[in-house]
């Protein structure tokens, strides 16, 4: 089985090590790939599914408030670009300010996890969604969802 990995995209080292502590004592078997910065994430992206390039991610967890480029703006690029519009993006990030949770949503985050203060609480959240993401969630293949939606709409089977 080829496992999707994870991709995180944090500028805070702590919370880069706690993540990788509760996915790693979650035993899911995907790898974690670490960006520190929104620009080396939108670098990674535009490789993905080319030679050379990533494999398309079973989630990004995707910090708000990053130096270069921010995590909206790294959301934004994603939704806009017809390969990448369905990849799964949770917004991991500190901020409870009301104006980023709906940006975030109107631009088309999957969810928006306000990172818990407590080490037990932030290690639970971590456990539950790297296992919702990894695991359980289903979506299309990179590529295939406008023919899928396509042959549905046609009576196909798909």
């Amino acid at each position: 089985m080829n496992l999707k990995p994870i991709w995180l995209v944090e500028d805070s080292a702590n919370d880069i090590e706690l993540t990788v502590a509760a996915l790693e004592d979650s035993h899911l078997a995907n790898r974690l790939i670490v960006m520190r910065d929104g620009s080396e994430a939108l670098d990674r992206l535009r490789k993905l599914g080319h030679p050379g390039g990533d494999s398309f991610p079973a989630v990004i967890l995707l910090d708000i408030k990053m130096p270069k480029v921010s995590g909206i703006e790294v959301l934004r690029s994603i939704k806009a670009d017809p390969r990448l519009k369905n990849l799964p993006v949770v917004m991991l990030t500190s901020s409870r300010e009301g104006p980023d949770v709906t940006a975030c949503y109107e631009l088309g985050a999957n969810a928006y996890v306000v990172k818990p203060v407590e080490f037990g609480d932030f290690l639970e959240a971590l456990k539950t969604l790297g296992k919702f993401w990894a695991v359980l969630n289903e979506r299309p293949e990179p590529n295939n969802g406008q023919e899928g939606i396509h042959a549905a709409l046609a009576g196909e089977p798909t």
